[in-house]
């Protein structure tokens, strides 16, 4: 197994550790220690695309799992986030379907011996959730930050929708029989 495989492993490992030091009331710094774990998980996002990329590692099993180890990542996050009424659980659930869709596209593709890797707009749509979680577990309050969490919100409630869009349509022929 190369080295961005084992940190699509790494992020998916993660997670519970995250939602623990997340969710956990008794938990000292419990919302920055889980802040510094989702950072490090998105990190190795970053991390094992450009290794892959740069030094031609880039296998079937990364381009599986690297979106679904986001997927993981970020729904646990806005699951969590539902819990600690952060978000609205309507937007949660428009993302999630996206990614419900994506992946059943990916398997129809997958029975045809097609692996579709992720393109640009779902890259964007997931920084920007990313950034949106992580602000959002900051939870600086006040005026001028809940503005700001709200254009992250709905910045990535459309660019769900945007990639979504896209990938429909540029990988339309994988639903022709």
């Amino acid at each position: 197994m190369n080295l961005p495989n084992k940190l699509t492993i790494l992020r998916v490992i993660l997670i519970p550790f995250f939602l623990v030091a997340l969710i956990v009331p008794d938990i000292p710094y419990g919302k920055w220690i889980a802040v510094a774990i989702f950072c490090i998980a998105a990190i190795t996002d970053t991390l094992d695309g450009q290794i892959a990329r740069k030094y031609n590692l880039i296998t079937n099993f990364g381009k599986f799992m690297d979106p679904l180890a986001d997927k993981l990542l970020v729904c646990s996050a806005m699951i969590a986030l539902i819990e600690l009424d952060r978000i609205p659980a309507w937007v949660v659930i428009i993302i999630i379907a996206r990614e419900f869709i994506i992946s059943g596209f990916r398997l129809i593709a997958a029975d045809k011996g097609i692996v579709i890797a992720a393109g640009w707009w779902g890259k964007i749509k997931t920084v920007v959730q990313m950034v949106m979680i992580i602000i959002l577990i900051c939870d600086f309050g006040g005026d001028t930050v809940w503005v700001i969490e709200q254009i992250f919100i709905y910045a990535a409630l459309a660019l769900t929708i945007i990639s979504l869009i896209d990938y429909l349509a540029k990988n339309k022929d994988v639903l022709k029989d």
